[in-house]
């Protein structure tokens, strides 16, 4: 038995001797095997951009159906699939996404950390969210995608009314994006409580990561009850059961509650990082601390809380009774008093100023503005009698928006323009970067602007085509033509992107003047982060070293020096995380256990994939522990390793 034992171990830790830094550092191999946060950064963002061109496609597709009246450029089977497919696309595989691209990168930088707290933890997210994300869209040629709403309700989800499997794919991907979602909120809140730069107290925190702290217990609390919604479904579909089927004793209604608890809180996962985003920028490009920064964050923490208690508002028209409708009415107009505070403090925060409208600012000045229409559309939802009239329209179509793609997205472009410098070493074209900020805010308002007017006019949502007697092809030509703006726009990014890729890189550090650590360190970091861990004394760590005498506690004491790096030996040997290919092995067991669950009891035995990837993931759930921890790993700041 111990001669049997020391096989299997030496058999694990072979494959990992040859993983060793520097070896496996560059080339594919180095992409694939990488534990380091900042490389998983980009690999969310790199993939999430990519599902952002499917998701766009699709989106384009159902706005070239609905630009005329009677028009028949798709079916009604395939319209439902591209709607469902667009919202599901966007919120679960783009935003939040690229949401963790920027924390895995830039929080750490931050906060003075050298990495995050868990590195192969980190890995594993991403290559799960990868393989949840091709796992969807492959539902497109295997019979049909999901068809049901990005919401799914019962019973639009029975046998009877979704007879492709294309439920059952969002239902695994869902799951399975639950998963790395988790995984990467643990791993975060960890990183930002334990691995902090001597000095950051909480009160010190950069507003971004208090942001991504508030996401992430969110995102704990709130993926737990989704996942309890989709395992039933699963049930109701695969195994018989009635959960959610009227006919068996279920209540659809129970389906709506699960989600919503789950998706009013969603509404803010991806929000929140935006907000950190321009909470960032602002004091930046304006030259002045943050107003109000512990109101800001009192107010993130309320908006945290309370976005738990208005999840009912999303089902005035289900009939749930005025005592109910009456709480939900009251929890929904008290959480736009933060949301109030955030406004009023960016604007503070502008006041006075002097202001640089650079291509960072142009975004964060449009989320602010964009971000104020959806909250007031918002607010209006709060009353039941006006959400009832406005439910299910294009009403509520035009408020998503303004808050996802007015909101996150705008926030998104606005970290990408400011961070890429810091990511590539390069700036991004300032004249290319303003065009597309130009297009985007103008197609976004042409777009959604208009379906305020269509819902009020009684247009519905998810619907197919329309008659030409309603008189709303006009408007709906309108926002078709915004869409192509958009479109353009996005091009135009991309564009930005490989022309300025395509040159050498500047090297500057701190292209912005900007106020916190991560403009501390070259461009791109580091494969460390920093040769000494700093010590941070104020909320503007970077901004009271370059001005000490308007420093938050005046100027440091004569014999202040920064703190030693980890290991206590300043520029000496750094410890790093070696490179590991099991993170990927374990998605991708994952992935075959999900076809033997969808496929069961076909030509492709049940019993034999999810035999095949558990014994996947029980493997490399050993090799994950017996991989050892190598002295490739010490790293020298002097040598570049």
């Amino acid at each position: 038995m111990a001669t049997l034992t020391g096989t299997l171990t030496g058999a694990l830790r072979s494959p990992a001797r040859a993983l060793r830094r520097p070896m496996s550092i560059e080339g594919v191999w180095g992409w694939i095997t990488t534990v380091d946060a900042k490389r998983v950064g980009i690999l969310y963002g790199v993939t999430a951009l990519v599902f952002m061109i499917s998701g766009g496609a699709e989106a384009m597709i159902i706005r070239i159906q609905l630009a005329r009246a009677d028009a028949s450029i798709v079916s009604p089977d395939t319209f439902n699939q591209l709607f469902t497919m667009h919202g599901t696309v966007m919120i679960f595989l783009v935003i939040m996404p690229l949401n963790a691209a920027f924390t895995n990168f830039i929080m750490p930088l931050m906060i003075g950390a050298r990495d995050v707290a868990f590195p192969r933890l980190n890995a594993l997210s991403y290559w799960i969210f990868l393989a949840a994300g091709l796992f969807i869209h492959l539902s497109f040629v295997t019979g049909g995608a999901p068809d049901a709403g990005w919401f799914s309700y019962a019973n639009l989800t029975g046998d009877a009314f979704s007879v492709t499997r294309g439920i059952d794919y969002w239902i695994l991907a869902l799951l399975m994006l639950g998963i790395a979602s988790v995984l990467s909120a643990l791993n975060f809140i960890v990183t930002v409580v334990n691995m902090r730069a001597p000095g950051m107290s909480f009160m010190r925190l950069p507003m971004f990561v208090w942001m991504v702290i508030i996401v992430s217990f969110l995102i704990i609390l709130a993926f737990p009850i989704i996942t309890v919604a989709l395992i039933l479904l699963l049930l109701d579909r695969i195994a018989g059961t009635s959960f959610f089927v009227t006919s068996g004793g279920g209540d659809p209604v129970l389906w709506q509650h699960l989600f919503w608890i789950f998706g009013h809180p969603e509404v803010y996962i991806l929000i929140l990082p935006a907000m950190g985003i321009v909470s960032e920028i602002l004091p930046t490009f304006a030259r002045k601390p943050l107003f109000g920064y512990k109101t800001m964050v009192l107010s993130g923490l309320f908006i945290g809380v309370t976005g738990f208690a208005v999840w009912s508002h999303h089902m005035f028209s289900v009939g749930l009774g005025p005592v109910t409708n009456a709480f939900f009415t009251t929890t929904t107009m008290a959480i736009a008093i933060p949301t109030g505070v955030k406004i009023f403090n960016w604007l503070g925060t502008l006041w006075g100023g002097q202001l640089k409208l650079q291509t960072p600012m142009l975004f964060a000045l449009g989320f602010i503005a964009m971000f104020v229409i959806g909250g007031l559309s918002g607010v209006m939802h709060a009353s039941p009698p006006s959400d009832l009239q406005q439910t299910d329209t294009y009403f509520i179509v035009a408020h998503l928006h303004y808050v996802l793609f007015g909101g996150s997205l705008f926030g998104i472009f606005a970290g990408i323009y400011y961070w890429f410098p810091k990511v590539t070493g390069r700036l991004l074209n300032e004249g290319l970067g303003k065009l597309h900020f130009a297009l985007f805010f103008i197609g976004g308002n042409l777009t959604f602007f208009p379906m305020h007017f269509l819902g009020m006019d009684g247009m519905p949502r998810r619907i197919y085509t329309y008659s030409n007697d309603l008189g709303l092809e006009w408007l709906n030509t309108m926002v078709t033509a915004g869409a192509f703006v958009i479109s353009l726009s996005i091009l135009i990014f991309f564009y930005n992107v490989f022309k300025t890729m395509s040159q050498p890189q500047t090297g500057e550090k701190d292209p912005w003047d900007g106020q916190t650590l991560e403009w501390t360190v070259p461009s791109p970091p580091p494969l460390h982060n920093f040769d000494r861990i700093p010590t941070v004394r104020s909320v503007r760590p970077l901004w009271d070293e370059k001005h000490p005498e308007a420093a938050e506690h005046g100027p440091p004491p004569a014999n202040h020096e920064e703190h030693a790096g980890h290991n206590g030996h300043g520029h000496g040997h750094i410890h790093l995380p070696s490179p590991s290919y099991w993170p990927i092995v374990m998605a991708i067991g994952m992935t075959i256990v999900l076809f033997g669950l969808l496929y069961s009891g076909e030509v492709i035995s049940m019993g034999l994939l999810v035999a095949g990837g558990g014994a996947t993931v029980l493997i490399s759930m050993f090799g994950w522990i017996l991989e050892p921890v190598t002295s490739e790993s010490e790293h020298s700041p002097e040598s570049g390793h």
